[in-house]
């Protein structure tokens, strides 16, 4: 058994003591009283939390993990603000990998991420000549932010099997599967294996311990052989993480930072079915980290390519274009009815208020549970349904911010409501709050910043500010358990901030949260403190 003495809520100046006890919390109790203590003779150790404020641990709900990992080692475009900022990046990448001790070996795929031409002028796009012109016969590939479609030169395209016109680009379901490829390349599971890990880190470091993972990729035996990967850690009487933690010794270097939900594309969905696998299911070797997520579905594009599905015509495009369905109305019906029947939930991406209506429509009809992912635009007709149908919003607040100059460029004339957060709350919806990373980067203070404030700084006004959360309810919609405070009986999932999450008053200072400690199922995955 574990004691952490003198914690406080978010909110409440009350102090406890939090008593952990294989790997749940046993009991909170007033400061001081040191019941559980006692009753193990007081040789529990006991971490003093100082004053700190103690939470749930944080969820990111919605994560394309591997891709948000290679972020911590590809060439990240995300502050391009044109198409020959980007090509002036790519330049400067390549030549200091020639110029590295290692090389670059002009076979290995040059891969870059998050740029948003969807921000960048007429004249300022991206054009195959560009790209080409700036990486010659070093095959590049380079993935939007959005992850909706890729920029790519003529020599990837060649062994990606592609057939690019002058943009240089690939759409959709094509560059999803060509993105996948790149995964394949020699080298690359050793590569991608220690990026993994230092997203665990830096997840810890955010007070996160558990994600929803929707790579598109199998899933399940992917997170198997990485828990089986793991390997043990010594503790290390150096590492400032540990100094003073009482530690039993059971933590591994490798993916046991995390609790994962690993989610099932429909293209995987009969092998899993026969293969015994259903959602909640525990991964083997996982020690009860991790389990088999829903059944992940796309049901139309994105914002940012004008492609999510919607009752009215993008504003900047000739002639009408409404954007497109991933799967026609009957194959999404048809895809619910079999996960339901075998036990899997549903987790369907929706992002135009069409492609929401049809999602919908769809659960209702096969009584399909989990949840509607992104809902970035809705009916007012539509937001009632998610309660009536039992359904959560699985949504991304940050997303709110990155594309709130775009939206009054291409949906000027809405059908519906965009992010509209605070309507689903005040209807009964069950939120879930998530980064969708890489595509915004995996951090629940962001999140948690961009749903209260809807801004990401004090000098630009709120966007949409009818539309803002209060901290409580972002901060529970952030968690697995749905509250802004522990329970008896909860897992051993906890956060030690060292500010008072309520008390902040700027998006600055809730971005830049201080998280001083977390702990995952009664094991320390991050720590500055120091035990008594």
């Amino acid at each position: 058994m574990t004691i952490i003495t003198n914690a406080r809520f978010p909110g409440s100046a009350r102090r406890v003591d939090i008593a952990i006890k294989g790997g749940a919390i046993a009991a909170i109790t007033p400061a001081g009283s040191r019941i559980s203590a006692t009753a193990t003779g007081g040789t529990a150790p006991i971490i003093d939390a100082d004053g700190r404020w103690a939470i749930p641990g944080l969820w990111d709900c919605h994560t394309h993990f591997t891709q948000w990992a290679q972020t911590f080692g590809r060439l990240d475009l995300i502050g391009a603000r044109s198409a020959s900022e980007v090509m002036s990046m790519l330049r400067n990448h390549l030549e200091a990998r020639r110029n590295s001790p290692e090389g670059l070996d002009p076979d290995v795929f040059v891969v870059g991420m998050r740029f948003r031409h969807s921000l960048w002028s007429r004249d300022e796009q991206p054009t195959l000549a560009a790209i080409d012109a700036a990486s010659g016969d070093q095959p590049v590939a380079l993935s939007s932010a959005d992850m909706h479609c890729g920029w790519v030169n003529s020599a990837a395209a060649r062994r990606l099997g592609l057939t690019v016109r002058e943009s240089g680009l690939v759409g959709e379901l094509e560059w999803f599967d060509a993105y996948c490829k790149l995964d394949n390349a020699p080298g690359a599971a050793e590569e991608t294996l220690e990026l993994i890990r230092k997203a665990e880190s830096d997840a810890a470091r955010k007070g996160v311990v558990g994600i929803r993972d929707y790579e598109m990729a199998e899933n399940v035996d992917t997170w198997t052989r990485r828990f089986s990967a793991a390997s043990p850690r010594p503790r290390d009487a150096n590492d400032s993480a540990w100094t003073g933690i009482d530690w039993d010794g059971s933590f591994t270097h490798g993916i046991r930072g995390l609790r994962v939900e690993a989610g099932v594309y429909p293209e995987q969905l009969e092998d899993a079915i026969e293969a015994g696998w259903k959602t909640g299911v525990e991964l083997p070797g996982s020690d009860g980290l991790g389990h088999v997520g829903a059944m992940k579905m796309i049901s139309d594009g994105s914002l940012n390519t004008r492609s999510a599905f919607c009752s009215m015509p993008y504003s900047d495009i000739f002639p009408d274009f409404y954007g497109t369905l991933s799967y026609a109305p009957d194959q999404i019906e048809a895809y619910f009815h079999v996960a339901t029947c075998h036990g899997f939930a549903i987790a369907c991406h929706a992002i135009g208020d069409e492609a929401n209506t049809i999602v919908l429509n769809a659960a209702a009809s096969t009584h399909a549970h989990g949840s509607i992912e992104h809902a970035q635009m809705l009916k007012p007709a539509d937001i009632p349904r998610f309660a009536k149908l039992g359904l959560t919003a699985s949504i991304q607040p940050q997303h709110a911010m990155d594309d709130r100059d775009v939206i009054t460029r291409f949906w000027a004339n809405p059908g519906g409501i965009p992010y509209a957060f605070k309507a689903l709350h005040d209807a009964g919806v069950r939120l879930r709050m998530g980064s969708d990373a890489p595509v915004a980067p995996l951090d629940p203070w962001m999140a948690i910043s961009a749903a209260v404030f809807g801004t990401e700084s004090s000098d630009r006004e709120p966007f949409q500010p009818e539309q803002c959360l209060d901290a409580r309810t972002a901060l529970a919609a952030s968690t697995a358990v749905g509250r802004d405070r522990p329970e008896p009986g909860d897992p051993a999932d906890l956060v030690l901030l060292d500010r008072d999450p309520y008390a902040v008053s700027t998006p600055e200072e809730m971005r830049a949260m201080p998280v001083a400690a977390t702990m995952l199922a009664g094991r320390w995955t991050y720590s500055s403190l120091h035990g008594e």
